[in-house]
């Protein structure tokens, strides 16, 4: 299964430079938050695949939803047998919208107890804020939750997709880490992978 994962910066590739032919093959669309609603939007209506998408912590959905998309947050969204489970915003450090304590994520993740066990777990974890010291911000704003970490570690899902840490800050953001058995992808923008593959950093695009 191929899938587009996006968050934080409309592609110009996608959107002004737009093409049909660039989203053959495509499975499954992805966001990661904090992008343009009438974006996601676009790329629903010209597509034949499902737009999944969480909240970021600028975003603008609660006023204008992304129309033929389908928010995850706080669920688990099953694909093709792939569960897919949703947990958008960041760490709270100001009145802004979606931003959340540490304690106030992990309430979220035990309300979501009879998903997961009915589930038996899930595949991909798609956030926005990534996890605490797997390619997070030492600052407040850009930290990771410590509650994302117990998940993967409990769960071991194949991927964890999130953005909030833009590849532009600097070096020391990746596109791409590893934490046990699970595949790390910052979504920053947009960029493609396999979920069968076995090395998805050798062919991430």
């Amino acid at each position: 299964m191929k899938i587009l994962a996006i968050a934080d910066e409309e592609s110009k590739y996608l959107w002004e430079f737009f093409d049909k032919s660039k989203l053959e093959g495509i499975d499954l669309i992805i966001s990661c938050g904090d992008l343009d609603p009438y974006y996601l939007s676009f790329l629903a209506t010209f597509s034949t695949v499902p737009v999944l998408y969480v909240h970021g912590n600028h975003d603008k959905y609660k006023k204008i939803s992304p129309d033929g998309c389908i928010c995850i947050e706080d669920k688990i969204y099953v694909h093709n047998g792939v569960r897919i489970l949703g947990l958008g915003g960041s760490m709270r450090y100001n009145k802004g919208p979606n931003q959340y304590t540490e304690w106030q994520m992990r309430q979220r993740i035990a309300k979501l107890k009879f998903q997961l066990l009915k589930n038996r777990g899930f595949d991909i974890l798609v956030t926005h804020a990534p996890a605490y010291q797997l390619n997070d911000g030492r600052d407040l704003p850009h930290q990771g939750f410590l509650s994302f970490v117990k998940l993967i570690e409990k769960y071991r899902p194949r991927f964890f997709l999130h953005g909030h840490v833009h590849l532009s800050y600097g070096r020391s953001y990746k596109r791409y880490d590893k934490y046990l058995d699970t595949h790390i992808i910052n979504a920053y923008e947009r960029c493609i992978f396999e979920y069968e593959d076995e090395n998805p950093e050798e062919s991430l695009r």
